[in-house]
């Protein structure tokens, strides 16, 4: 049992965390189980939305959720089911870390100074 207030704090801190961690979790596992059952294209951009929430909110690496999206592709495909590109497209994109480009201006040229003789 913490004694000091910043570790009292920090305990409340992670139980909430924990909490909302597992919301999360719960909601990737129903729409897993919901596209399983009948994988259609509405349940598929579910599936992947969840894991790019997860994602987003750091809690799940880039790389996994790319390989269970990738997964999700496969049971598709065994199912027969028709990828619409749109529906496919939007659903499998992942935030990425966007960064902000200068944008070089060119300075006027200033006119060139005559040489000395």
């Amino acid at each position: 049992m913490p004694i000091i207030k910043s570790a009292k704090k920090a305990a409340r801190q992670a139980e909430k965390r924990t909490e909302h961690n597992v919301e999360i979790k719960k909601a990737i596992k129903a729409a897993l189980k919901a596209f399983k059952n009948k994988p259609t294209q509405e349940n598929l951009a579910k599936a992947q939305s969840e894991y790019d929430k997860a994602v987003k909110k750091d809690l799940m690496k880039k790389n996994t959720a790319a390989r269970r999206k990738a997964k999700l592709h496969k049971i598709a495909k065994a199912a027969g089911l028709k990828l619409d590109k749109k529906v496919a497209k939007t659903a499998t994109k992942t935030p990425a870390k966007t960064a902000t480009k200068k944008v070089a201006t060119k300075k006027t040229q200033s006119k060139a100074k005559p040489t000395a003789k």
